[in-house]
């Protein structure tokens, strides 16, 4: 049965884990990730190496920013069926709109951490095993492009990290850290459910000597829903089918002992349907990643990391009659984009000055080009009218930033970091085709600017049971390409891009205390407020513009997301766990300039309430089960507040058999009870996935020597 859970909760009290995607290589930023403990053998928390949030190798008690680390078990036994919708059971933790990737576009699968500014663009930066994979166009987050089986732990960091990490990284940071590889390894996952819903997944790994290797495959494929409620729904609504296959093998070598290197290469397809013939949505992607790491005796250790990827996305947009019986091909957009990066990462020695100092200094770059091509196929058609239009651009980033890590006892801990970053967008150009058989060129001007991010941490532990932490940061975001050049569709509303976008711009700060009192009862309260200068927000029109956008990406002013985070854990016995967590955020447009009626109203796509508890009786003999409650309160799909969604209460249900030798039977249920809700309001209505529910077999440790299998997720903190 686990251990409490490695992970310094006092921002998510949840069990369920983060199991976002992307390519890396082993810590390009870090100590290499820590050998994992067999399955079989708990960690205590408070022993537990996290790197995530100060860079360096560190205790988790000892860490002076929150930070929750999911370990592999919860992982394994969530009811989720794709990444995004795990993430969702984290209180602090939303995606735009609320469905998952498994019917929504791709450009819609964003990230924000405790309400902050939601959008389909992520505030969060995603890394793998220390390099980051946020798309380079948009900024989006594939969630279903790495197997879930290649992953070891999942560390959530959810306050400002650009001091550390730069652009993306505004409202925090996700880290994946990749299994280590020993073998000979075999494990492999089937299942099948309602909804025409087929899953799965395998991973083979071995190691001779100093070099080792594996291979993970997963692919997905469902049916889908009716996503348009019955009461709007005419004969050109149908189900949302998508399906998805995903790769990835990777080597690593020891050839000295103070030498480490890896690779690994991937690719990942994507096919998803918006319940339409003409609402179609594909993605390609490709990439590689390479690091070195030497460790030295007296200068410390040196790591570089080199990665880059290729990929498409492309997207059929309908135009749909008011009654929705009738359909046309309105739209088709093809967007190509790569990016290649690399980071050059020194953590030094420790020195010894009034108490522990151990220093690291760093330096990375990026470069990320992309362009939509897009051909419309307007209702009718004047002179004027627009049939074809190109844009493209390219964005160059990089940063530099240095960190004290300073322990001035076992009680008394700080974290001082600077970072100063730039990027240039350049070759900005769109053309634009209109049915006379006139092209418009029009060049945008190079624009560069510079950001300049500090963060001050610090832990305090008076007392062996109590736990104190602060910190102030300043953080940023850069327009992507997509904010910068792409228009985009939803349903029937059209929004522009805008070339003159700047930076977003986050002043926060958070302070918590986390108590362990008697029989495993743990509690955590943290409270956070944060300004956010200048968010890139879809703003309503007041007049549409030529092409008949009706919204434009525009710098909105200020917004002040505040908050509270109050979380318990209670290991009631060997065999009982409950978990139970509250968020409330207040996130309201405090200055609009030139849209003064957007004042005092709530950011749009995020609740203001949202709450979990979850319930698990584990013993290997019998059976383990838990149960999961998740309430979110109403939120607005528009930035004027006209359109509410109001909130819902779902339960989520995981059982789990072993059956003989190596192989267990799993039953997961989402939304038991069926419960009905809106997910989006884009000028259509949309739902949430209703219920679904799927039985499968997992086979673990094939070819291990060792009987013991897993040990069954119950919730560990």
């Amino acid at each position: 049965m686990p251990g409490p859970r490695a992970s310094s909760r006092l921002s998510f009290s949840c069990w369920f884990g983060l199991a976002l995607l992307l390519p890396g290589v082993a810590s390009a930023q870090s100590e290499p990730p820590v050998e994992a403990e067999p399955e079989e053998e708990q960690v205590p928390s408070e022993t537990r190496t996290v790197v995530t949030a100060t860079r360096l190798p560190r205790p988790l008690r000892d860490v002076p920013a929150t930070t929750v680390v999911i370990p592999r078990a919860e992982m394994e036994h969530s009811p989720t069926l794709t990444q995004d919708a795990l993430i969702r059971t984290l209180p602090s933790a939303a995606t735009f709109r609320r469905t998952p990737s498994l019917v929504a576009d791709p450009t819609a699968q964003g990230l924000n951490l405790r309400g902050l500014a939601p959008s389909g663009v992520a505030r969060g930066l995603v890394l793998l095993d220390g390099l980051p994979f946020n798309d380079p166009y948009g900024g989006w987050v594939f969630w279903r492009a790495l197997p879930r089986l290649g992953l070891d732990r999942i560390e959530v960091v959810p306050t400002g990290g650009s001091a550390l990490y730069g652009s993306a990284a505004l409202g925090g940071v996700v880290q994946l850290f990749s299994r280590p590889i020993t073998g000979p390894v075999l494990d492999a996952d089937v299942s099948a459910g309602n909804l025409g819903t087929g899953f799965a997944a395998a991973r083979i790994a071995d190691r001779w000597g100093r070099v080792g290797a594996s291979l993970e495959v997963e692919g997905l494929t469902s049916n889908g829903y009716r996503i348009v409620p019955e009461n709007q729904r005419g004969r050109v609504d149908a189900d949302t089918p998508s399906n998805h296959f995903s790769a990835q093998a990777r080597v690593e070598a020891e050839p000295t002992d103070h030498l480490s290197l890896s690779a690994r290469a991937g690719v990942f397809r994507e096919v998803q349907n918006g319940g339409t013939k003409y609402t179609v949505a594909s993605v390609d992607l490709a990439w590689f990643a390479a690091n070195a790491r030497l460790r030295t005796d007296g200068a410390g250790a040196f790591e570089l990391g080199l990665y880059g990827r290729t990929q498409d996305f492309s997207q059929d947009r309908a135009r749909v009659s008011s009654d929705r019986n009738f359909e046309a091909f309105s739209a088709y957009q093809d967007v190509p984009a790569n990016d290649q990066g690399g980071s050059l990462v020194w953590t030094g020695p420790e020195l010894t000055l009034g108490g522990a100092h151990v220093l690291a200094a760093g330096v990375d770059v990026r470069r990320s080009a992309g362009h939509a091509d897009e051909v419309l196929f307007p209702l009718t058609y004047t002179p004027t009218t627009v049939y074809a239009r190109t844009t493209r651009g390219t964005q160059l980033s990089g940063g530099v930033f240095v960190q004290d890590l300073y322990t001035v006892s076992p009680a008394l801990e700080f974290a001082g970091t600077l970072r100063w970053d730039s990027w240039r967008n350049s070759n900005g150009r769109q053309l634009v085709s209109v049915a006379s058989g006139f092209t418009t060129a029009t060049e945008y001007e190079p624009r560069t600017a510079s950001q300049l991010s500090p963060r001050l941490a610090a832990r305090v532990r008076p007392l062996d049971w109590l736990t104190l932490r602060a910190s102030a940061y300043r953080a940023f975001r850069a327009p992507t390409l997509n904010e910068l050049y792409r228009p985009f569709q939803v349903g029937t509303v059209l929004t522009a891009a805008n070339p003159d976008l700047g930076a977003e711009r986050l002043w926060g700060t958070e302070a918590g205390v986390e108590a362990t009192g008697p029989r495993g009862l743990t509690g955590r309260v943290t409270g956070f407020w944060n300004v956010l200068d200048a968010p890139i927000t879809n703003v309503t029109l007041a007049t549409p513009l030529p092409d008949g956008s009706t919204r434009q990406r525009q710098n909105l002013g200020r917004a002040r997301v505040r908050g509270v985070e109050l979380g318990a854990d209670w290991r009631v016995s060997r065999r009982w766990t409950a978990l139970a967590a509250y968020t409330f955020v207040d996130p309201v447009v405090t200055r609009a300039p030139g849209q003064p009626g957007l004042v005092g109203h709530q950011l749009p796509q995020d609740p203001r309430h949202r709450g979990s508890l979850a319930v698990t009786f584990d013993d290997p003999s019998i059976v383990s089960v838990t149960a999961q409650l998740r309430v979110f309160g109403p939120q607005y799909e528009d930035d004027l507040n006209t359109r509410g969604m109001g909130g819902a209460a779902v339960v989520d249900l995981f059982v789990s058999r072993h059956l003989f030798w190596k192989v267990d039977a799993f039953g997961a249920v989402e939304n038991l009870f069926d419960r009905q809700y809106l997910a989006g309001r884009a000028g259509v209505d949309t739902l949430a996935p209703p219920f679904q529910a799927r039985v499968g077999l997992r086979l673990r440790d094939v070819f291990s020597e060792s009987s013991a299998r897993a040990a069954p997720g119950a919730p560990a903190r």
